[in-house]
């Protein structure tokens, strides 16, 4: 077993084994020696694991000895766990889990022999390799084709890369809201306009009949690539184009959207005509809020959008601010998710106070988080992935970033319960546990003060915004949070939209 596919089998291992002991599983006893004991809930067979921020080494109690169980043994037995449960099978899942890890070993392999950017920033934003922590799948690329397809617009590949522009006759464009941006890059032939296009998705629809035909009868014509190169971010159909030189005409960055006819995580990432319709009613809705906002929190707008006509959703481009103009003064954003995960310049690996540090993060991310919800009516997707944090030369947080009106809530067109149940868990249970566990990983036993601070910081918003008491309770002294069982959504087929949650235990609720 070579370096890259012991290393894949470690990170591919994680996030399904949190999925078995989130979803499926109980503490079967106190841990002992650095293992602890589950039993899955159904079928009452025994699993231990090495304890730690990131479970590892799960073993099985088997023919009255511990069998130690790979990636593969692991997909066996999760599979096993969720028939049980469920009464169903999901043979595309399974495969979706194998998958998965035989992409990163792909990741890994390629990364080995790429140059990382310089940018701390986009080191940030293409360093998941693991990726989602609670995932039975979290690197499948379902309808992408082989990594050899792919690899080359993968962000944990360091890709960047040309975007395709077509041009699109007038009377088929379809525009809403502020799109000018796409017309600085490049130039369009008289009588159309500048349409980018993901070159993964081209690749991927370029022979479906309503692409053919729109292209035969001149509603869209090919205008070659740009000069410069787009950088993938995290999500994958996202890329940010850098401002300055580089783009004629450009003065700023901006990050622009894309569909792609591939499924990653819970769902295809399609941008879908009714989506594009909420994120116009609302991002405006979002950006109000956070411009009444205090402090120096920041909301990454979603201009407009841009399709043609017929093809709505095989080729819109969504533009969204980049980030200059929303940092303060002297500080670098870095994708939270990061964090925990590890990354060339992680502010984490050279704090030597976490509680300190740990302060800061929290008075950055939860006072406009809580505000905008309870002032506003707005709950904001702060889940790791849409949350940057913006450092100070010293790494300590300054200013929270928060981005994606389509993972946004506004009420009333969203019930307040499902807002709530959103926020909570983005917050709670994405976004600071997270947080928190990579710190203690870093320093074994600070978890009381940690979340003694974050209950305090939590306790004065509550106050200070007036959250009804149900929610106070809900979020301070409930001993469950909701927590987002994967697993289950996928088995079952949920839709991506509609996902399961199960309790997850409250690290708010024990008081110092």
């Amino acid at each position: 077993m070579n370096t890259f596919t012991r290393a894949a089998e470690a990170l591919a291992v994680t996030p399904l084994l949190n999925c078995l002991l989130r979803e499926a599983a109980a503490s079967a006893g106190e841990p002992a020696a650095g293992r602890a004991v589950h039993r899955l809930r159904v079928s009452g067979r025994l699993l231990r694991v090495r304890t730690g921020h990131r479970p590892a080494e799960p073993e099985l109690w088997s023919g009255g000895a511990w069998q130690p169980l790979g990636h593969s043994g692991l997909v066996d037995l999760a599979a096993q766990e969720m028939r049980a449960t469920t009464g169903r099978s999901n043979a595309a899942l399974v495969a979706e889990m194998t998958a998965s890890r035989t992409a990163v070993e792909a990741l890994l392999a390629a990364r080995a022999r790429t140059t990382p950017p310089d940018d701390p920033w986009l080191r940030s934003e293409q360093a998941l390799v693991m990726g989602h922590p609670f995932h039975p799948a979290p690197k499948a690329r379902s309808g992408g084709g082989p990594p050899a397809a792919w690899l080359r617009y993968a962000p944990e590949a360091y890709a960047r890369f040309p975007l395709v522009l077509l041009g699109v006759r007038e009377d088929a464009v379809l525009d809403d809201g502020d799109t000018t941006a796409l017309d600085t890059l490049g130039e369009a032939r008289p009588g159309y306009r500048l349409l980018p296009a993901h070159p993964w998705q081209l690749d991927l629809v370029h022979r479906l009949p309503a692409v053919r035909g729109a292209f035969a009868e001149g509603r869209l014509v090919r205008l070659g690539t740009t000069p410069w190169q787009a950088r993938a971010t995290s999500s994958v159909r996202t890329v940010h184009i850098p401002g300055g030189p580089g783009r004629a005409g450009a003065a700023g960055d901006v990050f622009l959207k894309f569909s792609l006819e591939v499924q990653i995580t819970n769902d295809v990432r399609r941008l879908r005509g009714h989506e594009l319709r909420q994120v116009r009613r609302t991002d405006p809705v979002v950006t109000a809020a956070f411009r009444a906002l205090g402090g120096p929190a920041a909301w990454l707008s979603e201009r407009g959008y841009r399709t043609v006509r017929g093809l709505d959703e095989v080729f819109p481009v969504l533009v969204r601010d980049g980030l200059h103009g929303h940092l303060v003064p002297g500080a670098t954003a870095l994708l939270a998710a990061a964090l925990p995960e590890g990354f060339d310049g992680n502010p984490l690996d050279r704090i030597t106070d976490p509680l300190t540090w740990w302060t800061a993060y929290l008075g950055r991310v939860v006072p406009p988080v809580l505000e905008a919800y309870a002032r506003h009516g707005v709950a904001v997707e702060c889940h790791l992935q849409n949350t940057l944090v913006a450092v100070d030369a010293d790494g300590t947080p300054v200013q929270a970033v928060f981005r994606d009106a389509e993972g946004a809530k506004v009420i009333p067109w969203t019930s307040r319960e499902a807002a709530w149940q959103r926020l909570l868990y983005c917050l709670v249970v994405n976004n600071l546990t997270e947080i928190a566990g990579a710190l203690v990983h870093r320093f074994p036993g600070a978890a009381p003060a940690l979340w003694s601070a974050a209950r305090r910081e939590l306790e004065q918003q509550v106050k200070e915004h007036g959250l009804p008491e149900a929610e106070a309770e809900a979020l301070l002294t409930a001993p469950a949070v909701p927590g987002k069982a994967n697993l289950l959504s996928r088995w079952i087929d949920a839709d991506g939209t509609d996902p399961r949650y199960l309790p997850a235990a409250n690290p708010l609720a024990v008081r110092p």
